[in-house]
């Protein structure tokens, strides 16, 4: 008897499962993830493993181990309108186009090659129709201090208002990532005071305003919320720099109270998940990581009482 209703329960289990994914798939979240994450994956596995996993967008970073986006096949000319019409079929968004571009630089040839290796990523975001390329404000490796000299803020700063002029008429947005250098909030608003361009917003890298800067979530998103258009989150154990990523809410980074912070903010951009695989071989597979992501944190979008395991 047990066995007999045990068929039954798998078998009404498996005539659900298409109405539920198709439920899934109207009420997505607002859960991406970077390609970072999956440096072998092809693009229709991207598009498939997405889709099936409740995920809304995507955000590119490199694919099948090309970081430089608006070279690969099948973002040319002849196959992008392809690409486009599988996105769409998708359903997905391509939340953001993230470039290598570092601001910082003060060498006239470096800074204008860095320059115009962001803006082929703009171009790339609008013919995707992305709203957002990410950029950095960077740190030479030389650079021991802790904080960027005002020089170099005033650099970073002019840099991201030269682009914005460039991405706004294309509809993007260009963001710098809380990353490097330009992690702590007094800085970052230095450099969105300085920009000061409609067009230029904040990614907003959770880990690092955490993990680098020492910031409570709360704070952070008190300070430089108006300019938050986009997400990195990720976990992590450990302190300081000895610390070492682990799958979403098994480390000590609050990412429930990052999340917490950007909807008390009325937040309505993507909560995206970076997976460092590209840097970090050893981390685990990203079908096994972004999977899990899509289910912790879509037990916290779902229920704000609720996050982690």
């Amino acid at each position: 008897m047990n066995t007999r209703r045990q068929f039954l329960k798998t078998a009404s289990s498996a005539l659900l499962m298409p109405l539920m994914m198709k439920k899934a798939k109207k009420n997505r979240l607002p859960l991406a993830f970077s390609t970072l994450g999956c440096p072998s994956w092809e693009w229709k596995k991207i598009l498939d493993f997405a889709v099936q996993h409740g995920f809304a967008g995507i955000e590119l970073r490199g694919l099948e181990g090309n970081l430089d986006l608006p070279s690969h096949p099948v973002f040319a000319a002849e196959r992008i309108e392809q690409t486009k019409r599988e996105i769409h079929a998708s359903k997905l968004k391509i939340a953001c186009v993230s470039s290598s571009a570092n601001l910082y630089l003060e060498n006239p040839e470096k800074r204008a090659a860095e320059l115009r290796d962001a803006r082929r990523f703009i171009d790339l975001a609008a013919a995707l129709g992305s709203p957002y390329v990410r950029v950095f404000g960077g740190k030479d490796e030389s650079d021991k201090s802790p904080m960027p000299d005002p020089e170099t803020t005033a650099r970073v700063a002019a840099g991201l208002r030269d682009l914005s002029n460039y991405g706004g008429p294309r509809s993007v947005t260009v963001i710098i990532e809380s990353h490097d250098h330009f992690t702590a909030s007094g800085t970052l608003k230095d450099v969105f005071r300085l920009a000061d361009s409609q067009d230029v917003g904040l990614l907003w890298d959770a880990y690092h305003t955490f993990a680098d800067s020492h910031e409570d979530p709360k704070f952070t998103v008190q300070q430089l919320g108006k300019w938050i258009r986009h997400t990195h989150l990720k976990d992590s154990t450990g302190t300081g720099e000895d610390r070492k990523y682990v799958l979403t809410g098994r480390g000590n980074v609050p990412i429930q109270q990052q999340i917490s912070a950007l909807r008390a903010m009325g937040y309505q951009g993507f909560y995206c998940f970076e997976w460092e695989k590209v840097w970090h071989p050893d981390l685990a597979e990203p079908e096994i990581a972004i999977a899990d992501f899509a289910h912790v944190v879509g037990d916290c979008l779902g229920n704000a009482q609720h996050c982690g395991r």
